[in-house]
């Protein structure tokens, strides 16, 4: 079920053009590349999102909403990656790890100082969410 997901979502991603925002040298650069309501599952949507590191970048420690789950694979480089109170783990291009509703990363970043690094999560959320991460109050 995940894989013809994640063709779908790779399709879109080398197909769809999006308009993105770069937050920042640190920060990741984030564009929504995909998005598609679920005729079979009424009031969710399938969401597929770029994730872009460059050498040494980061994202912010973050939530995202409960109705979400994520399934995110690596396309270049590697990320480390800390999911609730987990190890911290690095993914290389093609691993994939999963985020349940409700998770906590409190780590996200390009496990590389000198090299880029890229994932596509796709998201099944609620169709009516458009805010997809929120920071971790601190």
């Amino acid at each position: 079920m995940i894989k013809p997901i994640l063709a779908l979502a790779m399709t879109a991603l080398l197909s769809t053009t999006a308009s993105a925002s770069d937050v920042g040298e640190k920060n990741a650069k984030v564009t929504l590349v995909y998005e598609h309501e679920l005729p079979n599952v009424p009031g969710k949507s399938m969401k597929g999102v770029l994730v872009e590191y460059g050498p040494g970048g980061f994202s912010d420690g973050h939530t995202h909403p409960q109705s979400a789950f994520i399934y995110a694979t690596v396309l270049e480089g590697a990320i480390r990656s800390q999911v609730n109170d987990g190890p911290v783990t690095v993914y290389k291009a093609g691993e994939s790890f999963s985020e349940l509703p409700g998770d906590r990363h409190g780590v996200s970043e390009n496990a590389s100082k000198t090299e880029p690094a890229k994932l596509l999560a796709v998201f099944v959320v609620d169709t009516a969410q458009q805010e997809l991460t929120f920071p971790i109050k601190k």
